[in-house]
């Protein structure tokens, strides 16, 4: 979820753990609740472990994808503090957590009473985060590793957290969800300011100050909007 990360501060503790990404993802986080969420507890990196240290560039030349699923970003976390707070948004609906990272925001649409969630993310390693940190929390996401922008599977509300940081990536989104949101389908976004959220179409649900980390935000708290896209 979010994708605001800096090249900067991220960290690898070892590269022998990659062949098994379940065994990585639990030797390079700790388990604990983000804080604008604290119902739900995840496999989450800080400072002390080692996905804290290397460069997006050191990353890729040891074949990991930076690892957005080990944050809880501020997107994430105000669309899923929405939807602890409005259960009835996702109440027996078949939900797309869109981008999912961590999982965080399907998660809460299962604790709050989804039928069903599909997680979806093309990093792999998100995948195996996911379903721990839905273990955790003592539900199940379906996992959908494909590309879906352009895919349309009937789901009645998409969710999606932090994604608004690429203008190609906007570029696609953008025609998808009209054309989601034409059919009937709810679309829900948690943006904490990204440089390419749209300036209009947008209807504003609610707005939270999350805390977050200096190292990836350059601040310590984010303005965060949740908002319903308009079919355009």
């Amino acid at each position: 979820m979010g994708r605001g990360l800096r090249h900067g501060r991220i960290r690898i503790l070892t590269v022998s753990a990659l062949g098994d990404r379940v065994a990585f993802i639990r030797a390079n986080t700790a388990v604990f609740a983000p804080p604008h969420v604290p119902e739900i507890r995840l496999h989450l990196a800080d400072e002390a472990h080692a996905l804290w240290l290397r460069t997006e560039e050191e990353l890729q030349e040891i074949g990991l994808p930076p690892p957005f699923w080990a944050f809880a970003w501020a997107g994430g976390q105000g669309l899923a503090r929405y939807i602890l707070d409005h259960p009835e948004t996702v109440a027996g609906k078949s939900v797309l957590d869109f981008a999912s990272g961590s999982g965080l925001v399907g998660v809460a649409a299962k604790l709050a009473g989804a039928a069903s969630v599909a997680a979806a993310d093309i990093d792999p390693f998100s995948a195996d985060a996911a379903a721990l940190n839905a273990g955790l929390n003592g539900v199940s996401l379906n996992w959908i590793g494909d590309d879906l922008i352009g895919r349309d599977d009937g789901w009645n509300l998409v969710l999606a957290g932090d994604i608004f940081y690429q203008r190609d990536i906007v570029e696609r989104l953008l025609p998808w969800f009209s054309a989601l949101s034409r059919r009937g389908a709810e679309i829900l976004l948690g943006d904490p300011g990204r440089a390419y959220l749209p300036k209009t179409g947008l209807e504003k649900l609610a707005a939270y100050d999350v805390a977050v980390t200096r190292d990836l935000e350059d601040a310590e708290v984010k303005r965060t909007t949740v908002w319903r896209f308009l079919s355009g």
